[in-house]
């Protein structure tokens, strides 16, 4: 770096041990870099995906096609790929579906700008082209969306089968639609007329995974389950209508926070202080009994004496219930979560609940509160032949879960099968035209780069991809084609309501929005600086080298997480 006229010498700034790309090679790196990224998942996207299978250091296995699920595993070194790693969590998060969608357009629209930034055109022109076309293509999704009736489940069903109909349990059916849909009007709260609904099934719909069995087996309980199991042999395996109690404290004695020294004179003295523990313990118990429950739940420990004296009262205790656990049986029972034996009232007693039972499921006893009148958590047990099976279902049920909440939070469906994708660039194609001055050149590239994903569709259900793109967007530029897209199991052109392929609209919009944004994010960096300040045992700052990759054996989560 030169210093300021009249002195030769160079100055320097920034530690010469620092690793820097700038201008237009740092941008074209990071397009290439979102490139790559895109074409590991560009293979799993609609009905006829390839699946993945990725291992980890510690030997385990994860085969899945769900974007999200692939590239949290997949450890990369360069900045932008980790950015549009991102990407996928906060789709993930946010809407549930469409993480591989979401990667590969922002792939795609990076890979659009590349040929502006050779031609020496400014990113901030590219990046407002792209804000306009983004906003325009948001009001045309709207416009094609189609509003329907939360209340009729098979409507519903058409956008969760079109979500589950690209996954691996595809092949079971209904089954897993069926789970979503009834385990989220389960922990529905409120009601949709005015827009005040709290669907929260991170919290109240537990998901439930027991190796062995059948797959048919796997359903929504009509309450909650636990892996528990009655403290004592002797207690009630099975209380019908029971009057349950939840608290949050120990039934046993409190010993001092500090150091306690007893001194003792006589010899009962030692017997006085273990019939004060006693006493202390049965007053507990006592507080307990007056209100006459059939099954005591505590989330702390239960001594053998509290158990002695409940069990000849006829009560069942668990012990050790997790919070969030203890959370869900107050929903389904009616129950209140009570902090002391002392403060329990009549009103904290749960009575909503039509059974307590405890079942042996394989090696393990699991406590089953069900037949609740109207239970507002659940418990969705899957069954399945192995593990791996049973973390694909899970990974495809929480996609279901999230696709049924924000129908029915956004009741508005668009056709699929690239239909809205093609719809949208044909739209802003024309749009474009009206456009003066540079910018028309960078919404036309985002029309074109819309179209990867009935190009990707095509390509994964081994059609002829150039046969069918054309013909589509023939289609879809006549009037009355906006319906017309791919039919990923066929590989032919088809009607997307004859087809019955449907997506919500919420997917659609946050896919474009975080596709475009992050690419406009990714496309203004013209500066990449890489190393690292570590400190040495002094305290005294070092650069360290920039290390060359090494050829190596990939690594995967585990590693990088440390």
């Amino acid at each position: 770096m030169q210093g300021p006229p009249g002195y030769q010498t160079p100055v320097l700034v920034v530690n010469t041990k620092v690793q820097r790309e700038s201008g237009r090679k740092a941008q074209l790196a990071n397009i290439a870099a979102a490139q790559a990224v895109a074409d590991l998942v560009s293979s799993t996207l609609g009905p006829r995906s390839m699946l993945k299978m990725l291992l980890d250091p510690m030997g385990g296995i994860v085969m899945t096609n769900d974007g999200n699920a692939i590239l949290r595993e997949v450890d990369v070194s360069h900045p932008s790929a980790k950015s549009m790693i991102e990407l996928a969590r906060a789709q993930d998060e946010e809407v549930g579906d469409g993480t591989t969608s979401v990667i590969i357009l922002a792939g795609e629209m990076m890979s659009a700008a590349k040929p502006f930034f050779e031609r020496e055109m400014h990113p901030t022109v590219v990046v407002q082209a792209y804000y306009k076309a983004l906003e325009e293509s948001l009001k045309i999704i709207n416009d094609i969306a189609v509003p329907i009736d939360i209340n009729k489940d098979e409507e519903v069903m058409k956008a969760l089968t079109s979500c589950i109909g690209t996954k691996f349990s595809a092949r079971w059916g209904d089954l897993i639609t069926k789970l979503a849909l009834k385990s989220v009007k389960t922990v529905m709260v409120g009601n949709t007329t005015d827009g005040k609904v709290n669907i929260d099934t991170k919290r109240y719909a537990k998901v439930e995974k027991i190796p062995g069995g059948l797959l048919e087996e796997c359903q929504v309980l009509d309450g909650v389950m636990v892996n528990k199991d009655i403290v004592h042999p002797k207690m009630r395996r099975t209380i019908k209508n029971p009057r349950i109690l939840l608290l949050d404290c120990n039934l046993e004695y409190k010993k001092g926070e500090s150091q306690t020294n007893m001194e003792m004179t006589k010899e009962s003295d030692m017997t006085d202080a273990l019939q004060q523990e006693m006493d202390e313990i049965a007053h507990m118990c006592s507080e307990i009994m007056k209100h006459n429950p059939d099954v005591v739940v505590t989330e702390k420990g239960v001594s053998d004496l509290a158990q002695h004296f409940l069990l000849k009262q006829n009560i069942s205790v668990i012990r050790r219930v997790r919070k969030t656990d203890n959370n869900r049986i107050a929903r389904v029972s009616g129950a209140r979560i009570v902090n002391r034996p002392e403060e329990i009232q009549e009103s904290d007693i749960g009575t909503q609940c039509g059974l307590f039972e405890v079942r042996k499921i394989g090696d393990d006893y699991f406590t089953f509160f069900v037949e609740c009148k109207a239970p507002k958590a659940c418990t969705i047990l899957l069954r399945g032949a192995s593990k791996d099976v049973l973390n694909e279902i899970e990974r495809n049920l929480q996609d279901a879960l999230h696709v049924a909440r924000n129908i029915m939070i956004n009741p508005k469906l668009v056709p699929g099968g690239g239909a809205v994708e093609m719809e949208v660039s044909n739209k802003l194609l024309e749009k474009a035209k009206g456009v003066e001055g540079l910018q028309q050149l960078p919404m036309k590239a985002v029309a074109y780069a819309l179209e990867v994903i009935p190009k990707t569709l095509a390509q994964n259900c081994g059609g002829d991809v150039v046969r069918l793109i054309t013909e589509l967007r023939a289609k879809h530029s006549q009037e009355g084609g906006k319906f017309i897209g791919i039919d990923g199991n066929k590989g032919k052109i088809a009607d997307m309501r004859e087809a019955n392929v449907w997506e919500p609209a919420a997917v659609k919009l946050q896919t474009l929005k975080t596709a475009i944004e992050s690419a406009c994010m990714l496309l203004r960096i013209d500066d990449v600086v890489s190393g690292i300040k570590k400190r040495t045992e002094k305290g005294k700052a070092k650069v360290e080298e920039p290390q060359q990759p090494q050829e190596g054996p990939e690594t995967f989560g585990d590693a990088r997480d440390g």
